[in-house]
C-alpha cells in the first residue's frame, strides 16, 4: 500500500498562511513559541499528529474496509484496532485537546484541530469519525449540560472510554426534523423517560469502548408540534446509578447498514424503551434541543467537507506517485521506438492531477479559512461580522469538497487506468468513502436551500457585503503582483456575475415566488462555491508569489511556490469560467425543473 496519503509541508503552507492573514487583520503577532497558534508548536503538533496517522491509521485503512463491522447477538464488533487507537488518543490528549485545562485540555485553536482532523481522515477517513463524533458531543454537553451532566459524562468520553454520537435522524424524519416522533416523558427533574426509534447513527454501538453517549433529539410529551417542540437529551447505552456503576438503559441496537464505503465505521439503527426502562437527560433548557444541536451540525458540517478534502488529498498524492512511475505510450512528437514515458508527461493525464489538487488544496484552504475565523470568535465573540461570515461560508465549505471531491477522487481513480477499478490499489475505496459526504449532515440540495434562502438574505445581505469585502481585499494585494493580476481581474468579474445573479433571482422571487426562487438554489451553490475557491486559490498564489519575490529559496521550495501558482492559474483558466453557463441558467425565467410535472416521469 502506497504510504503517502497527504503533504505536511502543503498543509502547513496554507494554515500558515491564513494565519499571517488574521495577524495582518487584527494587527497581533503570534511571535510566542509557546503560542498554540505559534510556528514551532503548529509544527510540533502537526508532526505528532502526522506521525500517529502514519503508525496507528493509516496501516489498517484498508483492514477496516475489507473487513467491516458486525452485528451479532444485538452488539457490534469493530476492528480491534478502534480501541487502541482511541485508547491512545483519549491518554495523550487529543480527545480533550480543544477543551480548557479544567478537562485535560490545551484550549487549543479550532483551526489547529481542523488540521489535525485532516491528517487523520487523510490517513483513514473510517478510524478517524470515532473521535471527532466523541469531541462534538463532549462540546454540547460543556456548551448546554448541568455541572452534574459534566462532571457524570465528560471524563470518560474525553479519556476515549465512552463514545459520542449524534441521534437525530428517524425512518420518517430525515432531513426534516420537525417530523420527529421519538418522545421524552417527565420522571423527575431533567430525566426523562425516552421512547422511539433512531436509524443512520455514526458510530452508534460498538465493543470499542465500554459505552455509548447519544445525544439525542425528541419531544417531550404535550410540547409544540415541529422545531419549536424538540429538546435535547443525553441518552447512554448503560446509564450510571447512584453507586456509578453501568446498568442497561433499554437501548436496542435493530440493525446495521451496510455500506457503499466508509465501511470501517459502524452506522446503526436503535430502539428506544422496548421495556420502559430507557432514561434520557435534559440538555439546556426544554424546547431549545435544535438550537443546541446546531452548534454540532454547524461543526460537523465544517468536518465533513474537511473528511471529503481529506480523501480527495489521499487519493490525488496516490494517483501522483502512480502517475510518476507507471510508463505508457510516447510523446506525439517521439518515434515509435522510444521509449515508454511516465505518464504523468502526458498533457490530458496532468489535466486530471491539476484538478485533483485544484479541488483538494483549494477546499482545505477553505475550511482553514472558517477555523481562523472560529478561533477569532473564541477570543471575542461579539464579532458579528465573522458570525455572519462563517454562517454564510458554512454550506459551502461542507459541500464543495463533497460535490467536486467525488470528481476528483474518480478523476485519481482514471489516472491509474484498469488498476484504479480495482481492490490492488487505494483509489477504489478512496472513490466509495467519497461518496456519503454530499449525502450525510444535510445533502447538497440542503445546503443550496440554506445559501439561498436564509444566508444570502440575513441581515439585509449584510453577509454578502462583508464576503465581498474581504475579496476585494485580496483583489488589491494581487492587483500588486504583475504575475496575478490577470487572475485578480477575472475573480473581480466573476464577483459581479455573482452580484447580478443573486438580483436577478430577486427578481424572479418577486414576480414568480419563493419556488421559482429556490428552484436551482444547487445550482447557486456551485457558482457561488466556485467563486470562493477561487478566491483561495489567489491568495495562495499571492502568498507564494511573495515568497518567490521576498525569500532566499531553495529550489525544492521554489518549485513548491511555483506549482501554487500554476495550479491557481488552471483553476482560473478551466474552473472559474464555468460559473458563467450557470449564471445563464440561474438567470432564466423558466425554470424546468420547477416545470416539469411530475406525471411526466413515466417508464
Amino acid at each position: 500500500m502506497n504510504n503517502r496519503f497527504m503533504s505536511m509541508k502543503d498543509l502547513k503552507f496554507t494554515y500558515q498562511t491564513k494565519m499571517v492573514d488574521l495577524e495582518k487583520e487584527n494587527s497581533t503577532a503570534l511571535s510566542d513559541p509557546d503560542h498554540p497558534s505559534s510556528d514551532k508548536a503548529t509544527g510540533m503538533v502537526l508532526d505528532a499528529a502526522f506521525d500517529f496517522a502514519k503508525k496507528e491509521l493509516h496501516p489498517i485503512f484498508e483492514e477496516m474496509d475489507r473487513n467491516p463491522p458486525t452485528l451479532s447477538d444485538g452488539k457490534i464488533k469493530v476492528h480491534p484496532g478502534i480501541r487502541k487507537i482511541l485508547k491512545i488518543l483519549g491518554n495523550d490528549g487529543w480527545i480533550s485537546a480543544i477543551f480548557p485545562e479544567k478537562w485535560g485540555g490545551e484550549n487549543m485553536p479550532p483551526s489547529l484541530l481542523h488540521c489535525i482532523n485532516f491528517i487523520f481522515a487523510s490517513a483513514n477517513y473510517s478510524a478517524s469519525v470515532y473521535s471527532g463524533l466523541t469531541i462534538g458531543a463532549a462540546r454540547l454537553i460543556l456548551s448546554f449540560g448541568s455541572k452534574t451532566l459534566q462532571n457524570i459524562y465528560l471524563p470518560s468520553m474525553l479519556a476515549g472510554k465512552w463514545q459520542g454520537t449524534m441521534a437525530l435522524t428517524e425512518p420518517e424524519a430525515g432531513s426534516s426534523l420537525g417530523d420527529l416522533t421519538t418522545q421524552a416523558v417527565p420522571v423527575s427533574d431533567n430525566a426523562y423517560k425516552i421512547f422511539g426509534e433512531k436509524i443512520f447513527i455514526s458510530a452508534g454501538d460498538h465493543d470499542g469502548v465500554e459505552n455509548v453517549i447519544h445525544l439525542m433529539l425528541a419531544r417531550i410529551k404535550g410540547a409544540p408540534a415541529g422545531i419549536k417542540g424538540i429538546s435535547l437529551f443525553i441518552v447512554p447505552k448503560f446509564r450510571p446509578d447512584a453507586q456509578g456503576n453501568l446498568v442497561d438503559n433499554d437501548v436496542t441496537i435493530t440493525q446495521m447498514f451496510h455500506k457503499l464505503g466508509y465501511r470501517g465505521a459502524p452506522i446503526a439503527g436503535i430502539r428506544l424503551g422496548e421495556k420502559d426502562n430507557c432514561m434520557g437527560y435534559l440538555v439546556g433548557q426544554e424546547h431549545k434541543g435544535l438550537f443546541y444541536m446546531f452548534q454540532m451540525m454547524n461543526g460537523a458540517r465544517l468536518e465533513v467537507g474537511m473528511g471529503a478534502t481529506a480523501i480527495a488529498t489521499a487519493a490525488y498524492h496516490a494517483a501522483l506517485d502512480h502517475c510518476r512511475t507507471r510508463k505508457q505510450g510516447r510523446k506525439m512528437t517521439d518515434k515509435k521506438d522510444a521509449p515508454q514515458i511516465p505518464i504523468i508527461q502526458h498533457t490530458d493525464v496532468k489535466r486530471m492531477l491539476l484538478f485533483q489538487r485544484a479541488v483538494s488544496e483549494g477546499a482545505l484552504c477553505l475550511i482553514l479559512q472558517c477555523g481562523i475565523w472560529e478561533d477569532t470568535l473564541l477570543q471575542t465573540p461579539d464579532r458579528k461580522d465573522l458570525h455572519l461570515l462563517l454562517e454564510l461560508l458554512t454550506p459551502i465549505a461542507k459541500s464543495y469538497p463533497s460535490e467536486a471531491g467525488i470528481h476528483s477522487t474518480s478523476l485519481s481513480l482514471q489516472c491509474f487506468g484498469g488498476y484504479g477499478y480495482c481492490e490492488d490499489y487505494p483509489v477504489e475505496q478512496h472513490f466509495r468513502d467519497m461518496r456519503i459526504h454530499a449525502i450525510h449532515e444535510g445533502t447538497t440540495g440542503i445546503q443550496g436551500l440554506d445559501l439561498l434562502g436564509r444566508k444570502v438574505t440575513m441581515e439585509n445581505g449584510q453577509a454578502m457585503i462583508l464576503l465581498k469585502q474581504k475579496i476585494s481585499k485580496t483583489i488589491e494585494d494581487a492587483n500588486q503582483s504583475p504575475r496575478l493580476e490577470g487572475m485578480a481581474c477575472d475573480l473581480a468579474a466573476a464577483v459581479t456575475l455573482l452580484e447580478k445573479t443573486t438580483m436577478d433571482l430577486g427578481v424572479i422571487a418577486a414576480e414568480q415566488g419563493v419556488p421559482a426562487y429556490l428552484a436551482d438554489a444547487t445550482l447557486y451553490l456551485e457558482m457561488f462555491g466556485t467563486i470562493v475557491i477561487a478566491w483561495q486559490w489567489l491568495s495562495m498564489a499571492l502568498a507564494a508569489s511573495k515568497k518567490l519575490e521576498r525569500e532566499a529559496v531553495k529550489k525544492k521550495d521554489t518549485l513548491f511556490y511555483e506549482g501554487k501558482i500554476q495550479v491557481a492559474t488552471y483553476f482560473f483558466s478551466y474552473e472559474l469560467p464555468k460559473t458563467k453557463s450557470l449564471s445563464i441558467t440561474l438567470g432564466r425565467k423558466l425554470k424546468a425543473t420547477l416545470a416539469m410535472p411530475e406525471s411526466c416521469f413515466t417508464n
